[in-house]
């Protein structure tokens, strides 16, 4: 889990970064990277949920 987190971190660090770049420059391509990055984070939210679950039922036992 720990490893899925830091993808999650270091794709929420390249959005936050593009998607700045786009706002304050005006950069084009930099929005295309951060929408690119927010389908990744999504993706790796969805697997989250899954790990998530699969140890909070663990726990449980």
């Amino acid at each position: 889990m720990k490893a899925l987190l830091a993808k999650i971190n270091a794709q929420i660090e390249v959005f936050c970064k593009e998607s700045e770049a786009q706002l304050v420059k005006g950069n084009k391509a930099a929005g295309t990277r951060a929408r690119k990055a927010a389908l990744e984070i999504g993706k790796l939210m969805k697997d989250f949920r899954k790990v998530s679950v699969d140890a909070a039922k663990t726990v449980k036992k």
